[in-house]
């Protein structure tokens, strides 16, 4: 579990798994969680042959934050100069969530580093489509801003997995959102709100699939729809009986989908 001093004061830690694979498939964690997250995907990833990098983002798990804003440009920018120092020229590219945001940015920044890209229940532009969310996205600044950091991972993992016998996913998830840094936790919420990179989405030139959750009550699959209309060469997979958090409710879809794309594209 390596890490990279990418610029004076920002330390990124990282999981770099079958080092000797190729090619290089990067890994990109939602918010407050870490690249621990994807733990579930690296087995048949390695299996496949790749090389599987997973870094923790500015400000979460194991990485520090050197302070100032911390939104998807400034970590597409960090993983951009992070790809550089491991002299990667090119990568397949996963995001999930936030690491989905951080990898559209990444790829309309430096479009030559990505050769297939994949975004999780993710989005262009989040604004609340109905009462429900709008009371979850205000709950959760409430929540970060005034009782800390506990309490909103409490909240949102109750969200991600209310069901009784999902209380080891909920463990894990809050274990990991409270190693994250508030104020970079904070910023990081408050940039979305103004984030949009709707009328870029056109310029994305490289295969992309969009794999969405069909229960997803975090970004609704009607935003994430919006993805598959705008971005020219995409597909969207809708997994069934799942929701945000898709990458751990249906592990073996999730990689099978990730794999057939990967390996037929």
């Amino acid at each position: 579990m390596p890490d990279l001093e990418i610029e004076t004061g920002l330390t990124i830690h990282y999981l770099d798994q079958n080092p000797s694979g190729y090619p290089v498939v990067l890994l990109l964690h939602g918010l407050g969680a870490t690249g621990d997250s994807w733990q579930l995907q690296f087995p048949p990833l390695i299996e496949a042959g790749y090389r599987v990098l997973a870094p923790d983002m500015r400000g979460f798990g194991c990485s520090n934050y050197p302070g100032g804003s911390n939104n998807p440009e400034t970590m597409a920018a960090d993983t951009a100069r992070f790809l550089q120092m491991l002299e990667i020229s090119k990568c397949h590219l996963i995001g999930i969530s936030m690491g989905g945001t951080i990898a559209l940015q990444l790829v309309l920044k430096n479009q030559n580093l990505v050769e297939l890209l994949i975004l999780t229940n993710t989005f262009a532009k989040l604004r609340p489509t109905n009462v429900s969310n709008w009371i979850f996205y205000g709950i959760r600044l409430i929540l970060v801003h005034i009782l800390g950091i506990n309490k909103q991972a409490n909240y949102v993992a109750s969200r991600l997995f209310p069901h009784p016998e999902q209380e080891e996913l909920r463990s894990e998830f809050t274990k990991q959102v409270r190693q994250a840094n508030q104020k970079a936790y904070r910023s990081t919420m408050r940039s979305y709100a103004r984030y949009d990179l709707t009328d870029h989405l056109d310029e994305i030139e490289i295969p992309t699939l969009i794999i969405t959750g069909e229960n997803d009550t975090v970004v609704p699959p009607a935003v994430q729809a919006e993805l598959v209309k705008r971005i020219p060469a995409s597909n969207q997979i809708i997994v069934p009986n799942t929701g945000h958090a898709v990458t751990v409710e249906q592990p073996n879809i999730y990689n099978n989908i990730v794999l057939d794309f990967l390996n037929s594209t």
